[in-house]
């Protein structure tokens, strides 16, 4: 296979923290005690569900599934925090060793691509904290549609001319990335940061973090 000249990225959960991100703004509402893992493994069942049943702005899919969420638990969102998820998402940060791994991988010659579940103006908050400029970005609000759906992948192909033969793609979750992708022929790295157990897809890779993430492309480019 010839050497990979993209690299898709999934951005949140891959690149920002978002399960971080979840807590910090639904936290105040909740009792003492809540297990952030469990409420982020939930939070993401119910966004799914959200996605899936219409296309909405991911402004409302992230007000709709916190209410969802927040009123299972027993703690409803108050009236006029409604939308304190949507409005947290600029705040959000990335992971440590993000910035670090992007720039060394842009300097390695790869052109970096985002593909995000996501509205244009909320991605373009969290891009200033990633310490590079992508070379393109496509969100959910392009597309009109959410991954695991192929709309992503199709406007790459179609905005860059690239396609499998060429590109990794990189994401932290199966459902939403490493299974579509596998499907549509990319190499893919799943970055596994809870070590939770690999069922159901079939990475090319497995990494903890992106800390050894230029090794791992460089050795997949030119296997």
């Amino acid at each position: 296979m010839p050497r990979a000249d993209w690299l898709t990225f999934d951005c949140y959960g891959t690149l920002i923290d978002w399960e971080d991100g979840l807590a910090d703004a639904l936290g105040p509402f909740l009792g003492s005690g809540q297990d952030r893992r469990a409420l982020a493994a939930r939070y993401i069942e119910i966004e799914a569900q959200v996605e899936h049943e219409a296309y909405r702005a991911y402004r409302d899919v992230l007000a709709e599934a916190s209410a969802r969420l927040m009123r299972e638990v027993g703690h409803p969102l108050p009236p006029a925090r409604e939308r304190v998820l949507p409005d947290s998402l600029p705040r959000w940060r990335p992971f440590p060793e993000v910035p670090d791994a992007l720039r060394r991988l842009q300097a390695g010659g790869y052109r970096i691509a985002i593909l995000s579940n996501v509205d244009r103006d909320l991605i373009d908050t969290s891009v200033p904290r990633l310490g590079l400029i992508p070379d393109l970005i496509i969100t959910a609000e392009d597309c009109r549609s959410y991954k695991p759906a192929p709309g992503h992948w199709t406007a790459f192909q179609t905005r860059t001319g690239s396609g499998p033969a060429r590109t990794i793609h990189i994401g932290a979750s199966l459902y939403h990335d490493m299974i579509p992708a596998a499907a549509l022929g990319y190499r893919t790295v799943f970055i596994n940061r809870h070590r939770d157990p690999v069922t159901g897809a079939a990475p090319t890779r497995v990494l903890a973090d992106l800390a050894q993430l230029p090794e791992t492309v460089d050795d997949l480019a030119s296997s």
